[in-house]
């Protein structure tokens, strides 16, 4: 799951239920002030984020995802307690209307 700096849609959406599960925060962070329709995300804020528990993971977003990918090793130093992630795509290729279905058992 953290084998890799940057999350697919899927695997974010996939990722943040499992970690979820296990009582850990997921938070879609917008760096350039633009939210993505239907789902949760939070404007980049140092000093509010600092507050997150620090098993908390910090999924970060722009527009086509190449410059948070980019800052990404910045973002960790600046949280070094927390998670940091880049979204695959960014802003630009995240679908709204993708869920994940539940697999019957």
């Amino acid at each position: 799951m953290f084998s890799k700096d940057e999350w697919t849609q899927k695997e974010f959406l996939q990722n943040k239920r499992e970690l979820e599960k296990k009582g850990i925060k997921v938070i879609l962070i917008d760096t350039i002030l633009k939210p993505i329709d239907h789902i949760e995300t939070m404007v980049y804020n140092p000093y509010e984020m600092e507050l997150f528990p620090p098993d908390t993971v910090f999924v970060f977003y722009c527009d086509t995802g190449k410059s948070t990918s980019e800052r990404l090793s910045y973002y960790k130093k600046k949280f070094p307690k927390h998670k940091c992630i880049s979204l695959k795509g960014g802003r630009g290729y995240f679908r709204p209307n993708l869920q994940l279905l539940d697999e019957d058992k």
